[in-house]
């Protein structure tokens, strides 16, 4: 993970090797020692916080909720538990406009699909921003494991510490997807 999204000014006659070099230049001067130690904290490289971070952006359109969200991962993470998150399925099926996982994909057999597959994917499922790592490196922490959509449509999500509350969540949800007819 050597691209971080930002613009970038380069000379149409660039040679790869130089642009390479920049790339990674750049790379390294974000990822300074106060940013390295913070993923040391959370127990992740830097690479493995762009991975959360990719996963966390892909899973909510709410900036505010982005730190949230990436410390429930970094949670399920440190508890041995499963990701489970949506967005690595429709990464590993190639098709970010599904609105229904259903549990045929989540079977479907990708390093990337973390309902099968434990820990993070091996790469990023996007490229996320500059300001959602540094969420994911600040983020307050908490003890939600378990989070669903909410059932008003708003973009953000219910969090629960328990499979109970989150099963009242995810039934309230289920229960507007079918309501909305969203297959």
């Amino acid at each position: 993970c050597i691209l971080l999204a930002d613009s970038y000014k380069f000379y149409w006659d660039i040679t790869p090797e130089k642009l390479l070099k920049n790339m990674y230049n750049y790379y390294v001067q974000f990822w300074n020692d106060e940013r390295t130690q913070k993923a040391k904290k959370l127990g992740l490289t830097p690479d493995e916080v762009v991975i959360v971070a990719s996963i966390a952006e892909e899973e909510t359109s709410k900036s505010d909720e982005r730190g949230k969200v990436g410390r429930l991962y970094i949670n399920r993470l440190q508890k041995k538990m499963r990701l489970q998150a949506d967005p690595t399925v429709k990464f590993a099926l190639g098709d970010f406009s599904i609105r229904r996982i259903t549990h045929d994909m989540c079977a479907y057999d990708s390093p990337y699909n973390t309902y099968r597959v434990a820990g993070l994917p091996p790469g990023p499922i996007r490229l996320p921003e500059k300001a959602t790592i540094d969420q994911i490196l600040d983020s307050k922490p908490h003890d939600y494991i378990f989070m669903c959509a909410k059932s008003d449509f708003s973009g953000y999500h219910d969090f629960a510490t328990d499979l109970g509350s989150h099963n009242a969540n995810a039934q309230r949800y289920q229960a507007e997807l079918n309501k909305r007819n969203i297959k």
